[in-house]
């Protein structure tokens, strides 16, 4: 090891550092002193994580959170790793996405994640094999990995091709190969590297009972859907290519299988208006045919190359002023229930490839200095507000609300004042339970049933998550592993008693399956199933 890294490292932990601007100030002063110029965090880390191997320190978690790299990536309790599939033919054409050679539709290769996928040809395994190997340098945790998969519409590739890709991006994260990817998914139960959650995303025309049933032997467990609009008339002008009524029944069949659902949602479309889209918003949350669990709020843009570009030259499209669109974002923020979550405001794309729309890439963080009180998951997570559960100060709240013909239970536990929210569960009531039975709902369960027999007269646990830095499995942290997720399941197992209901199903991810076996459930088609005594 270097000696003259060492020094410094052991000279931060004597000091005990508490703050950023204290690291960078007592980092400089101790590189002064041994003649050599500030080390980076990186290399720092890595003598830390070294010294701590051979027993020479004790391990300090703040001095390990400030020299970590891009801290919010594990923020929310798990590393996120996002991969991309190879460039294929989309069946959309929208009018305002990009199409650049050798990039998949509607990504530009100037993109960070597209970048990084571009440059490993859009390997999976080395997509997956890189980002694990820069998430551990920058001092990341990396035993639970959320694994989302972008680019274009992942319905449209051959199957085959699904099956690599995804099997790879498995044999990555257990570090060996496999004959199958059922024998991935299984190795992966036990592996150094767990895929908690898998994304998948498409649009809403092409989810059908079987497409849901091929997604889940791939292990997916949310779904990203590309709505963009909810007013058929914008969709039809922008070349959309599907229906409302598509994404009002593709969010049921979701749902009723247990997926998490995330909208893509497009303010600021050619057709619509400021009042138009929070009108959009504000319905999405009022009516039960909605309701997602998640949003990406991607804003129109005007790229080169696309026939938004020659409709914007043409003065046939004029995209919203930087007050305009703040102003809305603003609205729609507070028109966001507390149990949806806002995963992004804006679109990731740099703005040089902008030619008109929003080029501000933080417009987020400006907003939020503007509305703090925003009651959106995001906000509230334990890990942004820097908050851990001190003297059992958590409570328990349950609320209810209809979604997709169904009853959905959103079980949370939050500080007093409800604005850290430390863990939550969403439960949703099967539809055939007697009080949500009527006329030809019946018929669209027994469809459900012929692909899900495990599903049957069982209530559906759709997301389980506990919010904080991220621990490492089997150590205790300051909100994960306290025990919360486990009294979320009990709290569930109650109410579908109450209700009669004497089966629970979870879409689990593959790499959380023992922790449910731990809590009596057992593997039932791809779905973990307990039976209630």
């Amino acid at each position: 090891m270097n000696t003259k890294l060492v020094t410094i490292t052991k000279g931060l932990i004597k000091a005990k550092i508490k703050t950023r601007p204290a690291l960078v100030r007592t980092k400089k002063q101790l590189a002064n002193s041994l003649r050599i110029n500030a080390p980076l965090n990186s290399d720092l880390l890595a003598i830390y994580h070294n010294l701590l191997l051979k027993r020479k320190i004790k391990p300090d978690q703040t001095l390990t959170r400030l020299l970590r790299k891009r801290e919010i990536r594990t923020l929310s309790g798990v590393a996120v790793l996002t991969v991309l599939t190879k460039p294929y033919p989309c069946p959309g054409q929208c009018i305002y996405c990009p199409n650049e050679t050798g990039m998949p539709k509607s990504y530009l290769s100037n993109e960070p994640a597209a970048m990084r996928a571009f440059l490993t040809k859009f390997n999976p395994y080395t997509q997956v094999k890189v980002r694990l190997e820069a998430l551990k340098i920058n001092g990341h945790e990396t035993d639970k990995i959320e694994l989302i998969v972008l680019g274009g519409s992942w319905s449209a590739y051959p199957k085959k091709y699904q099956t690599w890709f995804i099997k790879r991006c498995f044999e990555a994260l257990n570090g060996k190969t496999s004959k199958t990817l059922d024998a991935a998914q299984k190795q992966n139960e036990k592996a150094k590297h767990r895929c908690v959650g898998l994304t998948l995303e498409t649009r809403p025309d092409m989810i059908t009972f079987s497409e849901i049933k091929r997604m889940r032997e791939l292990g997916c467990t949310r779904v990203e859907l590309g709505v963009q609009s909810i007013y058929d008339q914008i969709l039809k002008l922008n070349k959309r290519g599907h229906t409302v009524k598509q994404t009002i029944l593709a969010t049921k069949l979701l749902k009723r299988a247990g997926f998490k659902v995330m909208y893509h949602l497009m303010p600021n479309l050619p057709g619509s208006s400021p009042a138009k889209d929070l009108k959009m918003f504000q319905k999405i949350f009022s009516s039960s045919d909605f309701q997602p669990d998640l949003l990406k709020i991607y804003p129109c843009v005007v790229t080169k190359n696309t026939p938004l570009y020659r409709w914007f030259k043409q003065h046939k499209y004029q995209p919203y002023s930087d007050k305009q669109l703040k102003n809305l974002l603003l609205k729609i923020k507070r028109t966001v229930p507390y149990y949806v979550r806002i995963t992004r405001l804006v679109r990731d794309i740099p703005a040089e490839s902008i030619v008109a729309g929003n080029k501000i890439t933080n417009l987020r963080q400006l907003i939020t200095k503007d509305f703090k009180d925003c009651k959106c998951i995001r906000c509230r997570e334990a890990g942004h507000q820097r908050s851990e559960i001190r003297n059992k100060k958590s409570v328990l709240r349950i609320q209810n609300y209809k979604a997709s013909e169904g009853t959905e239970y959103f079980l949370s536990y939050e500080s007093p004042d409800q604005k850290v929210l430390y863990a939550f569960l969403r439960l949703r009531l099967p539809a055939c339970h007697p009080e949500l039975v009527s006329g030809s709902r019946l018929v669209s369960e027994s469809h459900l049933y012929k692909y899900f027999p495990e599903l049957q007269d069982a209530a559906l646990i759709r997301e389980l998550h506990t919010y904080g830095e991220m621990a490492p499995i089997g150590k205790a942290g300051k909100v994960q592993h306290l025990g919360l997720g486990k009294k979320l399941m009990i709290q569930a197992e109650a109410i579908a008693k109450k209700q009669k209901i004497k089966k629970i199903a979870i879409i689990s991810g593959i790499g959380v399956r023992k922790y449910y076996e731990k809590l009596g459930y057992r593997l039932e088609g791809t779905y973990m199933v307990k039976h209630l005594g």
